[in-house]
């Protein structure tokens, strides 16, 4: 049984790892998928509720990165399901599994999503890093999956953070640990 989700029904995983190994690489890839989850649900709430000058460059510049997560998503719930794993997206299961607050902003300019969203990627990126030094023993297939996701994800905050950056390269969300006090920061650049 999986001890993350007690989801794990099938009696094989695949071929070369045990099935204590894929029980620990489904649990890593359960809190992944979850990120995932809620950072597509997150880019397509700042989609809708960005307003201000550059709304429509922010506005279509977060499509294509919610589809790309959408599909890290669906790559990461089949690798699970592969190693004998059940993946829950469900919202109720998202919601018991994370361990962070829901996105806090609403409608709100353009800055103050940037630096919020700086805040949501530097989360973001710094769990898959921290998971992908726990797959290095366990399973280089989910490690890999995971560090091509993990280039997505830096470019992406790299687009956010070319909004916030100053001429001199200076980021307004620097030293700043949470979403609101990142919009603030952001909305005074």
């Amino acid at each position: 049984m999986n001890a993350h989700s007690g989801n794990h029904v099938t009696n094989f995983t695949v071929p070369g790892l045990a099935a204590s190994q894929a029980d620990a690489i489904i649990g890593i890839l359960e809190e992944r998928m979850v990120a995932t989850i809620d950072l597509q649900l997150t880019l397509k709430h700042v989609h809708w509720n960005v307003v201000g000058p550059n709304f429509i460059s922010v506005h279509e510049m977060l499509d294509p990165q919610v589809d790309a997560v959408r599909e890290m998503t669906d790559t990461v719930a089949e690798r699970i399901a592969s190693l004998g794993g059940v993946p829950l997206g469900t919202p109720g299961a998202v919601i018991e599994r994370r361990s962070w607050q829901d996105y806090s902003l609403g409608k709100a300019t353009v800055n103050e999503h940037l630096g919020a969203l700086d805040i949501v990627y530097a989360g973001i990126n710094s769990d898959h890093r921290a998971a992908i030094a726990r797959l290095a023993d366990l399973d280089p297939v989910s490690e890999d999956m995971l560090i091509g996701h993990l280039a997505q994800l830096e470019q992406f905050q790299w687009f956010v953070r070319a909004h916030l950056e100053s001429a001199g390269g200076e980021l307004p969300t620097a030293d700043v640990h949470s979403e609101r006090a990142a919009a603030r920061a952001a909305s005074k650049a």
